[in-house]
């Protein structure tokens, strides 16, 4: 879903950074992880357990990586980045400093009032990306964070009221199954958007819920009803159809083809370090950056594995559009 910042000739100049970043071989979008710390508590990764002391060894701007890469697109992310109490600075900095560049924040939400997603508004940001596993207190549950999906539900049509783009990032896990098309009909309800991934172990080793292997009809079902929701209803789910459509085969280990991530996205740490992937191994300065090669490797189905290799089909355009 496209910021309401932006109108329809903000499409060429988009249209030419991207064909340059991708002929040049550079990151289409960087994501800036500006903490590791996290006062989450869930399951499925282990960065709430980042000690509070790590804070001193956070950068205190990333306005030069921002300018060296020049992307198309810019997320700043954690840990749980609100944390950060300079966090409108961080973005206003980077927001001026790169023309073009669509930025947004993903967060747990939980420490996000009105008043401060204005202020982030106003700095730069052109979406909010809001974690969102279900629309009752199990996410609580899985979060750590008690009433925080009643804030979340409460917040985000007062976001919306006042124009600020919010899209849900929902997790496919084996016992969210049937939460996952009413958030898809919750957020079309609202003005919001939706952006899926399948749940991994990879980030800490916890198979708790990944999806089983009796669980693959119910997938090739869930799919089939969000891609005729998504014909419906362009700009809700922000996935491809290309994506949606190849998560089964995912999940049934049928996808041989290298991972690209590192390609068109990469991640850098609060210190400074490039990652090709959120939960591989920080491993060089982000000015020794020079592009990473595919690998073999399915443990994930984020959209750097994905995405990256959707083809250009008609759909994305009408998704854009939408």
């Amino acid at each position: 879903m496209l910021s309401p910042k932006y109108k329809l000739w903000h499409l060429l100049p988009f249209a030419v950074k991207y064909a340059r970043l991708r002929l040049t071989r550079r990151p289409v979008l960087v994501n800036f992880e500006v903490t590791m710390r996290c006062n989450a508590a869930c399951g499925g990764c282990d960065y709430w357990k980042t000690p509070a002391t790590e804070r001193a060894n956070e950068l205190a701007s990333f306005v030069e990586a921002a300018r060296a890469f020049d992307p198309m697109m810019i997320t700043f992310t954690g840990g749980e980045p609100t944390l950060r109490r300079d966090l409108e600075e961080l973005v206003a900095e980077v927001a001026r400093a790169v023309p073009f560049c669509y930025i947004t924040l993903l967060t747990h939400g939980g420490m996000l009032s009105i008043e401060r997603a204005q202020r982030l508004w106003d700095a730069g940001l052109d979406s909010f990306n809001i974690s969102l596993d279900f629309l009752d207190e199990r996410h609580d549950t899985q979060r750590g964070i008690p009433g925080l999906v009643a804030k979340i539900l409460a917040l985000v049509p007062e976001m919306r009221s006042r124009g600020m783009a919010v899209r849900f990032n929902t997790v496919i896990r084996d016992d969210n199954l049937d939460a996952i098309l009413p958030i898809v009909q919750h957020a079309h309800a609202r003005g919001a958007g939706v952006n899926l991934s399948v749940y991994t172990d990879m980030k800490n080793g916890s198979k708790d819920h990944l999806i089983r292997g009796e669980q693959y009809a119910r997938i090739e079902a869930l799919v089939g009803d969000l891609l005729t929701f998504k014909r419906r209803h362009r700009g809700v789910i922000t996935n491809s159809d290309w994506y949606l459509a190849q998560l089964p085969r995912y999940l049934r280990n049928e996808m041989p083809e290298p991972c690209r991530s590192g390609e068109t996205t990469i991640h850098i740490n609060p210190q400074g370090i490039v990652r090709r992937c959120p939960d591989f191994p920080a491993d060089k300065h982000w000015r020794e950056y020079n592009g990473y090669a595919p690998i073999n490797c399915n443990a994930c189905y984020y959209a750097c594995r994905g995405e990256a290799q959707a083809p250009l089909a008609l759909s994305r355009f009408q998704d854009l559009i939408a």
